[in-house]
C-alpha cells in the first residue's frame, strides 16, 4: 500500500507540474507601476502643509493633521511597492543610487518627514527624491 501511495503522489505532482515556465520583470505586465501615485500623495501633503499654516481653526488643522499623515502613510506604500516589486537588480546595478534615494524618500515620507510634521520644505523635499525617482523609472521603461 504504501508503495502505491509514492506512486499516486507521484502521478499527482507530474499532473500538477506548470508546462511552461515564465518570468517577468514585475508580479503582473509592465505598465501597473507608476511614480506618479506617489507624486500625486506628496503633493496632496504639500498643498495639506500650505493650508494649515494659513487656517488658525482649530478644528480644520485638527482634520488637516489627520489627512497628512494619511497621505504621508500612502507616499509610502507606493514607494515601497516600485522599491521592491518593480526594481530588480540590474537596475539597482545601473542606479547604485536608487536604494538611497528610496530610503530617504520614504523616510521624507514617514515620522521624521512629512507624516509627522506640517513642514512644507520637506514635502518639497520629498517632491523632489520623487522626482529622481520618476526619471529613473521612465529611464528603465525605456530601456
Amino acid at each position: 500500500m504504501i508503495r502505491n501511495e509514492g506512486r499516486e503522489s507521484q502521478v499527482l505532482l507530474k499532473l500538477l507540474r506548470p508546462k511552461t515556465t515564465v518570468s517577468a520583470h514585475c508580479d503582473l505586465p509592465c505598465g501597473v507601476y507608476d511614480p506618479a501615485q506617489a507624486r500625486i500623495e506628496a503633493e496632496s501633503v504639500k498643498a495639506i502643509a500650505e493650508k494649515y499654516a494659513a487656517n488658525e481653526d482649530p478644528e480644520f488643522r485638527a482634520r488637516a493633521i489627520l489627512i497628512k499623515e494619511q497621505r504621508s502613510q500612502l507616499v509610502k506604500e507606493h514607494l515601497w511597492v516600485l522599491w521592491t516589486d518593480y526594481f530588480k537588480p540590474p537596475h539597482f546595478e545601473k542606479y547604485p543610487q536608487l536604494h538611497q534615494l528610496f530610503n530617504e524618500a520614504t523616510k521624507l515620507a514617514g515620522a521624521s518627514g512629512t507624516k509627522g510634521s506640517m513642514d512644507v520644505k520637506a514635502a518639497e523635499e520629498l517632491l523632489g527624491k520623487i522626482a529622481e525617482i520618476d526619471k529613473i523609472f521612465w529611464e528603465t521603461k525605456q530601456a
